[in-house]
């Protein structure tokens, strides 16, 4: 893994949920695996909840205890050894949410990300613009922190470093292209930006037509993020909170949502077409 953005509780969160995983594998309690560094069970627990920096030593240790092949140790301990580093995200704290902070570490350590959005863009792809429009009235963000919430939004976009490409994936209904946030100068200028992101290599983006009445976003929204040395989770928002979903096979079935999806949708050269067809619209009826 990269050192893309640093996030020490990010990095806290993967290893904690690593060693927990390949513990309950091997068919071991906490209280054995406190044993094994001396440790107690309380210690463990905050080891693997992330609570406390796990020890590069400690890391390898426990994973050698559960059978972890050596590849994988070696993956892990390098993990914790980068846990130290600084947030990148320090300078945007105040205007983010606690239980939001972890994912925003996660999705800059993460190689590639899906998502599928029903209501509006997803926020890799926003106009500065659109996503000032979507916190127009907001409940939870006070006006006076609006502009500073729109700046952690658009620095959290990764899609156009050429050096170190994002891969991202998404599925948007039909919907989100015909819902005039802001103004339809604002909104044509948002199509306008997926068009231009859609030409990326790392960007792959289908519309769902509204034709299509069931499919298997209809249960809600969800995101996933892969990691290069990590295990890959599942994320679902709501107003105040998230779920992490980290039992491998419910990752592994939204996984399969996200290729169900994709299929079910426009492929991306015909979603590319009825973007342009949005656009063209504001274009002629700018006041429609």
């Amino acid at each position: 893994m990269a050192d893309r953005r640093a996030d020490p509780s990010a990095l806290r969160f993967l290893i904690g949920h690593d060693l927990r995983v390949t513990r309950e594998r091997a068919g071991l309690k906490q209280t054995e695996a406190a044993k094994v560094l001396g440790s107690s069970q309380a210690r463990i627990n905050y080891l693997e909840s992330g609570k406390t920096q796990q020890k590069p030593d400690d890391v390898a240790t426990l994973l050698r205890t559960y059978g972890a092949d050596v590849e994988h140790v070696d993956r892990m301990t390098s993990l914790a050894a980068r846990a130290d580093q600084s947030t990148w995200w320090a300078s945007f704290g105040d205007v983010l949410p606690n239980w939001f902070k972890t994912f925003v570490g996660l999705e800059g350590i993460a190689n590639s990300e899906f998502t599928y959005k029903s209501q509006i863009v997803p926020g890799q792809l926003q106009t500065a613009d659109y996503a000032a429009a979507l916190l127009v009235g907001n409940l939870r963000v006070p006006p006076m922190e609006a502009p500073q919430v729109v700046r952690a939004r658009m620095a959290r976009q990764r899609l156009a470093d050429d050096t170190d490409p994002f891969r991202f994936r998404t599925v948007i209904e039909e919907y989100v292209l015909d819902r005039i946030v802001g103004s339809p100068e604002v909104m044509r200028a948002q199509l306008e930006h997926l068009l231009a992101q859609m030409r990326r290599d790392n960007v792959e983006l289908h519309v769902m037509p509204v034709s299509v009445a069931v499919h298997d976003g209809l249960d809600g929204d969800f995101l996933l993020l892969d990691f290069d040395e990590a295990q890959s989770i599942g994320y679902i928002e709501y107003p105040t909170g998230a779920i992490y979903v980290q039992d491998q096979e419910q990752v592994g079935a939204y996984a399969l949502s996200a290729d169900r999806l994709c299929a079910a949708a426009l492929s991306v050269s015909d979603s590319a077409d009825a973007i342009a067809a949005r656009i063209e619209s504001l274009t002629t009826n700018p006041e429609d």
